[in-house]
């Protein structure tokens, strides 16, 4: 367990192991969460929670429908384009 101090500016410094453990850099976003006897820090999003209904909505495509082997052979000709 790590201690810190509120500044007299209501800054708190989150100790660097803390920092590097979950991934955050300067900048980084936090949503501050009261718990009642404390506080909850948890990062921002960087995009609001959707459902898959809502995302694939606008993938519309009209036509037959693909084999999961015509999806497999179109991936293999985009990943053999890509690296050579």
């Amino acid at each position: 367990m790590s201690a810190t101090k509120l500044s007299s500016k209501g800054q708190v410094i989150i100790p660097k192991p803390l920092r590097t453990a979950h991934n955050w850099e300067e900048g980084q976003e936090l949503i501050v969460i009261d718990c009642g006897d404390g506080i909850l820090l948890k990062p921002k999003k960087a995009f609001a929670q959707t459902s898959i209904d809502e995302v694939a909505g606008c993938l519309k495509f009209s036509g037959k429908a693909k084999t999961i082997e015509e999806m497999n052979e179109a991936i293999a000709q985009g990943l053999k384009e890509k690296f050579q």
